[in-house]
């Protein structure tokens, strides 16, 4: 099944936004790995943390993106 216009865009955007987390969260895990050999471990720990966090949500939005392709997901016209 072809998506539409609006659908495409709407797979495009979820699947960059995932993206997006993925390298934000293996910036910030770069970043905590820098601190923990500074010494710095209650930091690095909390910047893991959202580290992971982006990754989950990575995940959900790469899922939604294929709900999206499936026909699962569709946007729906402006109110």
């Amino acid at each position: 099944m072809a998506l539409t216009k609006p659908n495409q865009q709407l797979r495009r955007d979820l699947k960059e936004a995932a993206a997006l987390l993925k390298w934000a969260g293996v910036d910030l895990y770069v970043v905590s790995k820098r601190m923990m050999v500074d010494g710095d471990e209650q930091g690095a720990m909390e910047l893991m943390k959202i580290a992971m966090s982006f990754q989950l949500t990575e995940d959900k939005l790469v899922g939604y993106a294929d709900d999206v392709r499936a026909g699962a997901i569709t946007r729906a016209k402006a109110v």
